[in-house]
């Protein structure tokens, strides 16, 4: 992988409280909240100084602007949530350039396991230990952060475990 174990290593504490929280108000409320994704470009932003070059960390957050104008065209366009658009954007600096393909595979893989665990939770009797969940009742909508913020965790702890 693209990405240092060194630099995975600072991420992945600051990182996992805010995807898990991500997780929960997604699921729970059907929103990412603008404090998590602030959150989550503060700890790149602060930490990723420490950890990088600076020549790389400038390129990252220029990515970090560049996702965030496009998630804004998606969203006006209405194929992702602003929550969501966020996130991405949010998220993006974290990823080394190199890594961009197995992202997209862990992405897929993710997805898939978060779509299948939300849809069976919400018909079988799982659904009774949070029956008031917003995404239960949300017709074709459904929670991207359930998959995003795994997605983020699980690519860093890759990185901890496989990085350069």
């Amino acid at each position: 992988m693209a990405i240092t174990s060194y630099a995975a290593a600072w991420f992945l504490p600051f990182v996992i409280p805010i995807c898990l929280y991500v997780v929960y108000t997604d699921v729970s409320r059907m929103k990412i909240t603008n404090k998590a994704n602030l959150a989550l470009a503060a700890v790149f932003v602060a930490v990723g100084l420490i950890v990088m070059p600076v020549d790389e960390y400038l390129w990252r957050l220029a990515a970090m602007v560049i996702v965030l104008i496009v998630g804004i065209v998606l969203n006006a366009a209405g194929v992702m949530g602003a929550g969501d658009s966020k996130f991405i954007a949010a998220a993006a600096p974290f990823v080394a350039l190199g890594d961009l393909n197995v992202l997209v595979w862990l992405f897929v893989a993710t997805l898939l396991a978060a779509f299948v665990t939300h849809k069976t939770a919400k018909v079988t009797a799982l659904r009774r230990l949070a029956p008031d969940w917003a995404s239960w009742d949300q017709g074709r909508k459904f929670p991207m952060g359930l998959a995003l913020g795994p997605t983020l965790i699980i690519y860093l702890t890759l990185g901890l475990l496989y990085g350069a």
